[in-house]
């Protein structure tokens, strides 16, 4: 018989090993007993499985709550039950299965080396002994009790108290009957016996849409075989121009409530836009799961769940977006465009139903305030010395890429993580073990994630919003690196925003700001960002920053993007800047996407066939991308011409193209203006952001195209004249 203390615990959802003594065990005198804790049930018997006895066996009521126990000399068994309204069900007992975790995945999983721990964690749809259902599985070792709740049990921690594998503080169950869509959380008590939050299960792969919190049951996306052509295009030697896109602020349905684009529109619609336009790559804002919008997704609690804000409505029956996201991206690389992602492993959100004091302890994050809460954005900071939280982080990398075939991840707010002194004053952080300022265990998690995603998945590639002077970010870990393939140049962005918004007439005493970026520009893997941030929190558009009258506003702009899409490193442009978005981007409304449209300014139009144009002209020329990263793909012809406030340089390919590009960011034609170049011959116009196709006032070389003379300029022996338009740049392409 089941001591009087058991059937107190099980009766109070507190036993700390329910499986010990709930489902089939041996009695005291040998024979087997079926024990049952079914709340709301007034009868209880056990029907035979099989070759079991054939006659069904009532089991006692040990307690009115709904605890039974009684003997039963057979093997596998189910459940019959008449509730308290007079209703019968059968039911399959949870308690009679065995362990869901094998040996190996306890041992991995205790040591932190489980390369896909998402694989055995979680919500798992499977069979045991031939019963469909589903494997639930949760870290939380310092729990003094885990159950799995849901509609399924009507949210009742007493019902399904799980097993505790000790070895590596995993709690699991296998729930018969509970399938894809079922709705769950995990219930937990702390060591201490307090009632915790109900927590959403870290390793969702499909969550509720906000402000619902739950997690839903859904089955492993399939797993995304190797491209050679995906590894190609992401190679550092290919093209890289990136669309940055928010996508609930990208085109929303104003005609239904101004309501967002779900996966198949965005697929329809998105995809078919970037790729006309000439882009390479899409990067996304995070989408995966996070309670508030108005993070833009960057405090999320969904690190294996593609939001449910973008469902597609064969997706919603399920709750959730994963099929979608993936049809999404198939879409995309079909249309020769990659994808890539935000990903935000730096902090997460304080949400009750999150990953805070998950298991009531500070599992997840720090525990000490100076060095797990985030000042800056009101967030928790992951424990990175803790092997498990790592482990979890660098398996969610790995997620993403393999099983919805993303091209790459750009890692948010990594300088954040790289420092413990990040946003703290004096006495506000601890120093490491050595006494510095470096978070010694995020270096490590960052370069373990970089050698997996190198690994196992070596046609993505991770970049880096990096701000500081942090050596070799994008350098390869055995190079002592961080092992990013790419970095983020904050300061090329900050130093030639700031010269762009001067009045021209300011511009010759800041020359420096243009022509900087350029004595670093190959000691990192660099992408040029102008990104959401700077377009946001009363910085306001990228047009507005321009100055002078409209007309000035706009050839200041093209004149800028063009000088981005001649300097060395890899191209990033948010939404909305490729056409004068005017008004500064708001997260809950969609585009001005009208502007294009507008009768009366057709220089929108014009804005946006510059950077289709810039697109074309950047693909087809080696010699803008080829050798982004190293000296040789990069000669100034002169960068001293302040008082004209003019530069010129050369950009080359391996086997020689090149192409010349000649800034002018007065408001003034330069004509007759001479420029020493390499080579004799003709350098033929290819593209001018004055021509009157972009809404400039079409100055140019005559005929488009410039011969050389034998006169000496800027240390070379051949020359060329151009006539220079104002606030333009140009570029021309030597034939012989």
């Amino acid at each position: 018989m089941l001591s009087l203390q058991d059937a107190e615990w099980l009766r109070l959802g507190r036993h700390p090993d329910p499986c010990a003594v709930l489902g089939l065990h041996p009695g005291a005198d040998g024979s087997n007993r079926v024990r049952a804790f079914l709340p709301g049930a007034s009868t209880v018997w056990v029907l035979p499985l099989g070759s079991a006895p054939a006659q069904p066996a009532p089991l006692g009521m040990r307690h009115e709550d709904g605890l039974f126990e009684g003997p039963w000399p057979g093997g596998a068994y189910r459940l019959g039950v008449r509730w308290a309204d007079g209703s019968e069900s059968t039911l399959e007992d949870p308690y009679r299965f065995g362990k869901v975790l094998g040996e190996m995945d306890v041992w991995l999983l205790g040591e932190g080396k489980h390369l896909r721990p998402y694989e055995v964690l979680g919500a798992n749809p499977c069979q045991m002994e031939g019963v469909d259902g589903t494997a639930f599985a949760v870290w939380a070792p310092n729990a003094s009790r885990v159950s799995v709740v849901g509609d399924f049990n009507l949210w009742d921690g007493r019902r399904h108290p799980m097993r505790l594998r000790r070895e590596c503080g995993v709690w699991e169950l296998f729930l018969p009957g509970v399938g894809e869509g079922a709705r769950y959380k995990f219930e937990l008590l702390a060591a201490d016996g307090r009632l915790l939050p109900q927590k959403a299960d870290p390793y969702a792969r499909q969550s509720e849409s906000r402000p619902a919190t739950a997690s839903i049951v859904a089955t492993m996306p399939p797993f995304a075989p190797p491209s050679p052509q995906r590894q190609a295009a992401n190679a550092l030697d290919a093209p890289m121009s990136i669309y940055e896109v928010h996508l609930a602020s990208w085109r929303r349905r104003p005609e239904e409530g101004d309501r967002w684009l779900n996966w198949d529109e965005l697929a329809a619609t998105l995809v078919p836009y970037a790729s006309d336009m000439g882009f390479t790559h899409l990067e996304l804002l995070p989408v995966s799961e996070h309670p508030f919008d108005g993070s833009w997704g960057y405090q999320t609690l969904g690190l294996f769940s593609p939001t449910a804000r973008f469902a597609s409505p064969q997706d919603s029956a399920t709750g959730g977006s994963a099929a979608g996201f993936r049809r999404f991206v198939d879409a995309a690389h079909a249309a020769g465009l990659g994808v890539l992602l935000d990903w935000v492993p730096a902090h997460f959100p304080t949400d009750a139903h999150g990953l805070a004091e998950f298991d009531g302890t500070h599992l997840y994050e720090y525990a000490d305030r100076r060095e797990g809460f985030h000042n800056d954005w009101n967030t928790l900071i992951y424990n990175f010395g803790r092997t498990e939280v790592r482990n979890f982080l660098v398996a969610s990398a790995l997620y993403w890429l393999e099983r919805f075939d993303i091209d790459g991840l750009r890692v948010d707010a990594v300088a954040s993580m790289l420092y413990r002194d990040y946003s703290r004053k004096a006495g506000e952080w601890i120093p490491n073990a050595h006494g510095g300022r470096e978070n010694l265990e995020a270096i490590a998690f960052l370069k373990r994630t970089n050698e997996v995603v190198g690994g196992e998945r070596p046609q993505a590639v991770t970049l880096a919003e990096e701000s500081t002077a942090f050596p070799a970010v994008s350098r390869p870990t055995w190079a002592g690196g961080l092992g990013f393939h790419y970095k983020w140049n904050m300061g090329w962005m900050h130093d030639t925003l700031q010269y762009m918004q001067r009045d021209p007439i300011h511009r010759p005493y800041h020359q420096g700001e243009l022509s900087f970026g350029l004595v670093y520009a190959f000691n990192e893997n660099f992408v040029l960002p102008i990104s959401h941030d700077e377009v946001v929190h009363g910085k306001g558009s990228l047009l507005a920053k321009m100055p002078g009258d409209r007309w000035q506003k706009f050839a200041n702009l093209r004149a800028y993007l063009g000088f981005m899409w001649g300097h060395p490193g890899k191209k990033l442009l948010f939404m909305g800047c490729e056409f004068g978005q005017e008004r500064e981007w708001n997260h809950d409304a969609s585009l001005d996407w009208h502007l294009l449209d507008a009768p009366s300014d057709p220089r929108h139009r014009g804005l946006q066939n510059l950077v289709r144009d810039l697109n074309a002209l950047y693909r087809r020329c080696p010699a803008l991308f080829e050798q982004d990263f190293t000296g040789a793909g990069f000669e100034w012809i002169d960068h001293e011409d302040a008082r004209r406030s003019c530069l010129s340089f050369l950009r080359k390919s391996a086997e020689g193209q090149l192409m010349l590009v000649v800034c002018n960011f007065a408001p003034v034609v330069h004509h007759g203006f001479r420029l020493g170049v390499p080579w004799a011959g003709s350098w033929r116009e290819r593209l001018n952001t004055d021509s009157s196709h972009y809404g400039g006032s079409n100055v140019g070389t005559p005929l488009g195209a410039a011969t050389t003379e034998a006169v000496p300029s800027h240390g070379r022996a051949q020359s060329i004249v151009l006539s220079l338009p104002p606030l333009a740049t140009v570029f021309l392409e030597w034939t012989d």
